[in-house]
């Protein structure tokens, strides 16, 4: 299978399906010295893991990861960094009237279009469980980038109609995001009072058994200007290949994104000045990015997620072989993606900018020259 590996000199490979023995990654391009220990890895696992509140899937997974390679005595060695995250809680019964029958919202109908085979347990490859190899690359990612004083942090903005208000995640003013609010409830909203409405929204959705879509928006602070290059390998379009391929995230959006489209180039543009002898802009429509390149002002990031496929309603759909039936899907699923895929989208957004910062090392002759002096 081509399409599992990301990056270009940090460079990650996932691999494993939801109902196989274990999921993980390994890592290229790491240096060397960097400390880090399984329990670095974890903190952020944890925000993705199952079975943590009512609005996630009750599918019981520790989803403890074992370092396999590339670290010693503590620290990275430089070599390829293996991960490994056990599955210990799978129920394939639960997946055995799908078999023959495509799943409406789900890769069923493409992937066997495609190889002519499907793991059917899970979704296979194509489950949600395959992030686990993301989030445990971006733990590294993230970790590599706040040495340099450079923080990535996402949440959720919406779930379905309920929006947290502009003052728990003033885009200005990103200091005074409320991190701890993100890290502890269920929705990963920095907003409680929207986390409340939005809990009762999920509840009547699945009293009847349906499912939400949502927001997620990722913020990156301390990113310095020049990150990134024009034409093919643009910074935000690098970000938003790497974030639409996060299952479910059905459109993304730079700094105004598709509401720049309203406005005039008057209302749009972003007027530069010196503060304290540096260059900054009196507003941030833009995103953080010019040109495809960091322009040191705050990234900012937003991805639509659809409402979860898999409900427990019947459903029109065919099977294999041509014949049109009603299903109604087993097994234990998220009422909604957003609050796990969160820190997908982060540690997504970690590993490009590092990435994207490790190639920009090349860009410039005196830079070199004043390295290797």
């Amino acid at each position: 299978m081509a399409g599992s590996s990301f990056g270009t000199i940090f460079k990650i490979t996932t691999w494993g399906e939801s109902h196989g023995k274990a999921l993980g990654v390994v890592v290229d391009g790491c240096p060397a010295g960097l400390p880090l220990s399984e329990e670095d890895i974890q903190v952020y696992l944890d925000r993705r893991k199952p079975g943590t509140s009512a609005i996630t899937t009750q599918r019981k997974e520790d989803d403890c990861v074992e370092i396999l390679s590339g670290v010693f005595e503590g620290s990275t060695t430089g070599t390829p960094i293996s991960m490994m995250v056990r599955n210990t809680s799978q129920i394939s019964r639960d997946y055995g009237n799908i078999a023959t029958s495509y799943r409406p919202g789900h890769a069923d109908y493409t992937f066997d279009q495609k190889y002519g085979f499907r793991d059917y347990r899970g979704g296979g490859r194509s489950s949600g469980r395959e992030t686990i190899g993301r989030v445990a690359a971006g733990a590294i990612a993230a970790k590599l980038l706040a040495q340099m004083g450079i923080r990535v942090q996402a949440y959720t903005r919406a779930i379905g109609p309920i929006e947290i208000s502009e003052e728990s995640a003033p885009l200005h003013q990103p200091d005074r995001l409320n991190v701890a609010a993100i890290l502890s409830s269920p929705t990963a909203m920095p907003d409680p009072a929207a986390n409340d409405k939005a809990l009762a929204y999920l509840e009547e959705a699945r009293q009847n058994c349906d499912s939400v879509g949502g927001c997620m928006e990722c913020l990156v602070t301390g990113l310095p200007a020049g990150i990134g290059d024009p034409v093919f390998e643009k910074l935000d379009a690098n970000l938003a290949k790497a974030i639409m391929s996060i299952g479910a995230v059905k459109a993304v959006e730079i700094g105004d994104g598709m509401e720049a489209s309203r406005h005039k180039g008057s209302e749009n543009n972003d007027p530069f000045r010196m503060e304290n002898g540096q260059v900054v802009k009196t507003t941030n429509h833009a995103g953080g990015t010019l040109g495809g390149i960091s322009d040191g002002d705050t990234l900012r990031i937003r991805a639509y997620v659809k409402p979860t496929p898999s409900l427990y309603q019947p459903q029109q759909t065919v099977t294999n072989t041509g014949e049109e039936i009603a299903l109604t899907i087993k097994g234990r699923h998220d009422p909604i993606i957003v609050p796990r895929a969160v820190v997908v989208m982060e540690c997504m957004t970690a590993i490009t900018i590092l990435d994207a910062m490790m190639c920009n090392m090349s860009a410039r002759l005196d830079r070199m020259i004043d390295f290797y002096r």
